[in-house]
């Protein structure tokens, strides 16, 4: 095993809204938690999201040019709080789906972002998944044409299909062959797949990774709770290690393994890795992102040091 530090390997980010949930809506502290990490040298790039008032993102662009970090956008908290659904069968409803998106894209080119995540809407059960996959993968070509267009490029990130978000993508094979058709058109078309959502999408670490190895553009590490009447169940992103949680240093340990297996993470490459983390009530947002850096760096300390013996 290559022992390089990580940074080598990877630009690590974090999703804003998440680890700072007060602003999710688009509003609230946002100039003031951005700074928190704009001055943090651990990241290299940051994951944001709508912000309402133009003023503030002019200014948060500003800051993040200026803090030299990579920016990714995620429509994702404006797709789920307005019930939108990129893979309806009432075209109207997908038309507002796609429109919510571009809204998105606009706020994104102004931020300096790179990258568009969305997600699939819900899973409409059989017998009309496939009429939603093919709904949504019209969805996705039109969005990641106008992406490129722009400069950023899209990514779709799989979700669980049965206990939280209920999304129809869903099962990574199944991302997969969607990423694969929407390609055709998109080139630089991806997915974005979440250590946190592996536990509920009831998929191993190792075959998720595998199975979408040639499609990957983006990775999030989290943790989740599949305890039944935990406050925490479903797709909630706690810290690492939570109690009743899924994943701590030896998943991610084992993650970072199978990212590096497939060349997802390589030397020079400078994929991005974000954490995506939330806060709950009692706890702080700085004192959540500390612990998930040193989380990160015990998993690849450990990681590497077995690749030494």
């Amino acid at each position: 095993m290559n022992t390089r530090p990580l940074p080598s390997y990877i630009d690590i980010g974090i999703v804003h809204f998440m680890a700072f949930p007060q602003c999710m809506p688009g509003d609230g502290p946002i100039l003031e938690t951005l700074t928190t990490i704009a001055e943090d040298p651990f990241f290299t790039a940051i994951e944001v999201g709508r912000i309402n008032d133009g003023a503030v993102r002019r200014s948060a662009a500003a800051l993040l040019q200026a803090a030299g970090l990579s920016v990714g956008f995620g429509c994702q908290p404006m797709l789920l709080a307005g019930r939108h659904d990129l893979n309806s069968l009432d075209d109207s409803k997908r038309r507002a789906a796609i429109n919510t998106c571009l809204t998105g894209l606009e706020q994104a080119v102004e931020l300096g972002a790179t990258k568009l995540a969305v997600l699939s809407g819900p899973d409409p059960a059989e017998p009309d998944r496939n009429a939603a996959t093919d709904a949504l993968v019209d969805s996705l070509t039109e969005l990641g044409q106008t992406c490129a267009t722009a400069g950023l490029r899209l990514c779709l990130e799989t979700f669980d299909r049965d206990i939280d978000k209920k999304c129809l993508i869903g099962p990574n094979h199944l991302g997969v062959e969607v990423s694969a058709r929407v390609r055709a058109h998109v080139p630089d078309f991806g997915l974005l797949i979440d250590l946190s959502h592996l536990p509920l999408q009831g998929e191993g670490i190792q075959e998720a990774v595998h199975a979408t190895r040639d499609h990957l553009s983006h990775v999030h590490i989290g943790n989740c709770v599949l305890e039944r009447g935990n406050p925490l169940y479903g797709d909630q992103h706690p810290r690492f290690g939570y109690p009743g949680g899924s994943n701590d240093v030896d998943e991610l340990r084992t993650f970072l393994a199978a990212l590096l297996d497939v060349g997802y993470l390589k030397p020079d490459a400078r994929a991005t890795l974000a954490f995506e983390v939330k806060p709950t009530p009692d706890e702080s947002s700085t004192s959540l992102i500390a612990q998930s850096k040193r989380t990160l760096l015990r998993a690849w300390t450990t990681l590497t040091s077995e690749g030494d013996t």
